[in-house]
Parts: C-alpha cells; structure tokens; sequence
C-alpha cells in the first residue's frame, strides 16, 4: 500500500552510477543537443530567407523543425543538469509543465506528419490540382489545427491531474514526467483519468495514424502506375524521407507509450526515451538535408554570398 503523504517533488530514473560514464553521458547529449538546436535552426532560418523554399511542403518542414527544437529543449536541459549535479529531483510543478510540453510537442508532430502526408498525397496523386489544394490558406487551416488541437487535449489532460493526490514512493521510472508515469505514483484511483486519455489521446492518435499512412496507400497505388522506372524513382523520391521521419517517430513512441514498463524492459525503455527526446529532432533535419536538394542548393547558395560579402567589420 502506498505511503500517503502528499509528495511535492518526484525522482527520476538516474541513467549511471559510474562518474566515468556519467560525464561521457554528459559531453554526448550536449553535443547532440547542440546540434539539434544548430540544424533545426538553420532549416527554420533557409526556410524563411529562402524564397525558392516558399512552398508548403518546406513550409511544413519548418514547422517540423521548430517542433524537434522545442521537444528537444523541454528534456535536453534538464537532463543534462541532472547528469552534471547528480540531483535527480524535480518538483511536482515542474514535473507537470514539463508533462504538458512533451505531450503537447509530441502532439502536434503526429498532427504535423499527417499534414504533410496529406501534402505529398496532392503533389503525387492530383499534381494538376496542387496550387488549388495546397494554397497558403489551407496550409495556415492545417497549421492552425496541428498546434491548437494538441494544445486542447492537453489541457485537458492537466485540468484532469487536479483530482489526483501523489504520494510516496516517489520514484518515477523514466528519464522525463509524463502522464502514464504520473498515475504510477497516484494515491487518488486514476481511473476518469486513464479513461479520459483513452478516449481523447486514443481517438486522436488513431486519427493522426490514418491520416499519415492511408495517403501513402493511394501514393503507392498511384506509382505503381507510372510505365517508367525513372517516373516511379522520381516520385518514390519525393516522400522518401517524410516516410522515413514518420517510421522513426511512430516506432519510437510506439515502444514508450504502448509496452509495459516491466523490469525486463526497462532499459531499452530509457534507451527509447533517449531516441525519442534527443536523437529524432536531430536525424529529422538531416534526413530531409540529405534528400532535399533544394535545401542543398539553397545552403551551398548561402555560403556562397557569405563568401562573397563577407561582414564588413572583418575588412576593418
């Protein structure tokens, strides 16, 4: 039976004992922190600079780009003090906003994949139509609703925890707060709860599911088609590394959110939530970077000005 003394602060699962591993633990996440926060703001920063990147598909890449930096920032930080000050503790307030964040975040990416699977349905099943479906005003319609839906269901979420009292033990069995680990150490029964993100969570994350995968079915039934290999590469090219990006998001919330926490499993549990929080928002820009060759060329075109007109103060 839990102990039930109210608790104001919760611990998070320590990834090492060992100093050794700990700082290389430290100098590796930073770096790949680091660089998460560099490429997704050099694609956010192409994107807007760019006039030739003025489309929707790169207007929703850039979207992408500003949710991997946010998702990364709300864990990476907090992790990374953790590692350096050894202090697993965090207060329950700051355990719930940082909650709120990684569902929210988490949210609005499965929203945003499914847009731009809806995008890359126009561009390859109905070209002719393109302009008239994807304009500027349906791309701001789907915007609107990939950030403001999450938002909805996760307030709702949070509005929920004010039934719950947590209380001892306090140990919550992951790297980061969210949900599911916040019933754990629930005294209160969280059944309304679990019932309301089943409901909600359920019917939007079945939603979001088919809108991503069932253009794809339309898409391979349209290349399929095509009477030259070069024609089918060429398509099969264009949302390549959206699929890509979809397969890693999915699979890797997948494994954290739908296999129990079980002793067994717990550390490729942490080894997930590590995938999850880190490295995706770091693989989502170079996948695209490696198969975009817009986005090359519009890099290789940005240094290539910067080479040619240096910053004036560097002549002084």
């Amino acid at each position: 039976m839990k102990n039930q003394t109210s608790i104001t602060s919760v611990l998070l699962m320590s990834l090492s004992d060992d100093q050794k591993t700990i700082h290389v633990l430290f100098i590796f996440f930073l770096l790949i922190y680091l660089m998460t926060v560099f490429s997704n703001f050099l694609i956010i920063l192409l994107v807007v600079t760019c006039a030739h990147l003025h489309t929707p598909m790169y207007f929703f890449l850039g979207n992408l780009a500003f949710l991997d930096m946010s998702c990364s920032s709300v864990t990476a930080p907090s992790m990374l003090s953790h590692l350096i000050t050894q202090h697993w503790s965090i207060s329950l307030s700051e355990c719930k906003i940082q909650m709120f964040f990684v569902i929210y975040f988490a949210g609005s990416e499965a929203f945003l994949l499914s847009s731009m699977s809806y995008d890359r349905y126009v561009a390859i099943c109905r070209p002719l139509h393109y302009s008239q479906l994807m304009s500027w005003g349906t791309c701001a319609h789907l915007a609107s609703l990939v950030w403001s839906t999450p938002f909805l269901l996760t307030i709702t979420y949070i509005i929920s925890l004010r039934r719950l009292t947590f209380c001892g033990p306090n140990l919550i069995q992951n790297l980061f707060c969210d949900l599911p680990h916040l019933f754990q150490i629930s005294c209160t029964d969280p059944t309304i709860n679990v019932f309301i993100l089943i409901i909600l969570g359920g019917t939007a994350g079945i939603a979001a599911f088919v809108i991503t995968f069932y253009p794809y079915v339309r898409i391979f039934r349209a290349v399929l088609r095509i009477g030259t290999s070069d024609g089918k590469s060429k398509a099969f090219s264009t949302c390549t590394s959206h699929l890509t990006v979809v397969l890693i998001f999915y699979a890797s919330a997948t494994f954290i959110y739908l296999v129990p926490d079980t002793s067994n499993l717990l550390t490729l549990n942490r080894v997930f939530s590590v995938i999850y929080t880190l490295i995706t928002p770091l693989l989502n820009p170079l996948i695209y970077s490696l198969r975009s060759k817009d986005l090359k060329a519009a890099l290789q075109r940005a240094l290539h000005i910067h080479r040619l007109h240096p910053d004036t103060t560097t002549r002084r």
